[in-house]
């Protein structure tokens, strides 16, 4: 239902973006290179926090390098840059996996997105809060309280690049929250007594004890540890299992944890086909619209998704078509590359990831390969509960025979 504009706006900008992240900094890119007039909010202080890993893929890399330039040295962490992911199961060998084309960038979110938004050309305001929003046919007007005062944007178009709890999608789809699972992913920082696990991988654990996500890695002389897990369990407990046990089967001995930090997460999405792209004159992108790539490499996908999602607007402006319309047909490639990445037939018989699984698995004899395998498929059933099984392999099948994902599951 479109709602009538309340109150007068205190200014007009053709495209409004709430949020100052990677998605965000690629749709104001191509928003202003089109020459229209961009404004981004952001809710914090910029440069502002962000909770990553910061491990980048290397289309991400690309994509970074292509249309913002060299990434200076503030905008990375130590170890600079990843080689890949190396996987530890229960029984199997740990087996690494390198990134296609060498190393990637170890980003330091905080300064990276910052870095970004600052070469989008776009206008950014910080301490800046996404309040509502009212939508004509013509129209979005926002509610914002900037700085302790509020005050109404209007604009042709809105964006929401604000993450997987976003305000934005809320406003639009007010049950799009209760209708996913949650997942709440924390990680703690510790100072290093011995740890043998190699410094240039992500190394994450195939562990159906330790959680459904479970990894860890070297940054700036710490060493993180993060667990994934269904939303309203004991994140400390969670996290203590998994020292428990990395120090107890690889010999990590570690000191007390002196920083931590979670976050809720829409993850399963991408698993299933089920993204949200917005509604009329508001389009959702990046993590906020359900993009999770396979480890849960999210960046690259915000990037392109942010990009793809600005070239739309950029189509509807000077074209006349709606941009929503525009919008769900050039993501489609998007789609396609991200759940391409968990779709079992594709990772059978194609070449999904950013890394050569299927290398590495060839690199062991033929017994420990079918440990490897098992481990994994032990692994999924942790997502039985949810009962997306029969949905992974629906959207599967209709990948295979109609080489695109069905647009009707999206919101």
């Amino acid at each position: 239902m479109i709602a009538p504009a309340a109150g007068l706006p205190s200014r007009t900008v053709d495209v409004l973006i709430v949020g100052a992240s990677l998605s965000a900094a690629a749709c104001a890119k191509r928003l202003v290179d089109a020459g229209l007039q961009t404004l981004v909010i952001e809710r914090k202080k910029l440069p502002r926090h962000k909770i990553c890993s910061g491990i980048l893929s290397p289309r991400g890399h690309r994509f970074l390098l292509e249309n913002f330039g060299p990434l200076p040295r503030e905008i990375l962490h130590e170890p600079t840059s990843c080689r890949g992911v190396t996987f530890h199961f229960p029984k199997a060998p740990s087996i690494d996996i390198d990134f296609f084309g060498g190393p990637t960038p170890h980003l330091y979110r905080k300064n990276s997105d910052y870095w970004a938004i600052q070469r989008s050309g776009a206008a950014v305001e910080d301490e800046t809060s996404f309040a509502g929003l009212e939508r004509t046919a013509e129209h979005v007007d926002v509610r914002v309280t900037r700085r302790g005062r509020p005050e109404t944007i209007r604009a042709k178009w809105v964006v929401g690049a604000d993450g997987p709890t976003s305000l934005v999608v809320k406003s639009i789809y007010p049950d799009y929250q209760h209708a996913i699972p949650w997942f709440l992913v924390g990680q703690k920082f510790h100072d290093i007594v011995k740890c043998p696990l190699d410094q240039q991988y992500f190394h994450f654990w195939f562990h159906p004890g330790l959680g459904h996500y479970t990894w860890s890695h070297a940054r700036d002389g710490r060493q993180i540890v993060g667990v994934g897990f269904d939303a309203g369990h004991n994140f400390d407990k969670a996290h203590a299992n998994v020292v428990r046990y990395i120090g107890k089967r690889h010999g990590v001995e570690l000191g007390p944890a002196q920083d931590s930090e979670a976050c809720g997460e829409n993850f399963g999405l991408s698993l299933i086909n089920k993204y949200v792209f917005g509604r009329g004159r508001v389009l959702i992108t990046g993590q906020a619209a359900g993009f999770l790539n396979m480890m849960a490499e999210g960046m690259s996908a915000a990037l392109h998704s942010g990009a793809i999602c600005g070239e739309a607007i950029a189509e509807a402006a000077f074209h006349g078509e709606p941009a929503q319309r525009v919008y769900r047909r050039f993501i489609e490639s998007e789609v396609r590359r991200c759940s391409d990445q968990w779709n079992p037939l594709q990772i059978a018989f194609g070449r999904p990831h950013e890394a050569d699984f299927w290398a590495a698995l060839r690199r062991l004899g033929w017994t420990e390969r079918l440990q490897v395998i098992g481990e994994v498929v032990m692994f999924v059933r942790l997502y039985a509960k949810f009962r997306w099984g029969r949905q992974i392999l629906g959207q599967a099948v209709e990948r295979l025979l109609k080489g695109r994902y069905d647009a009707r599951r999206w919101w």
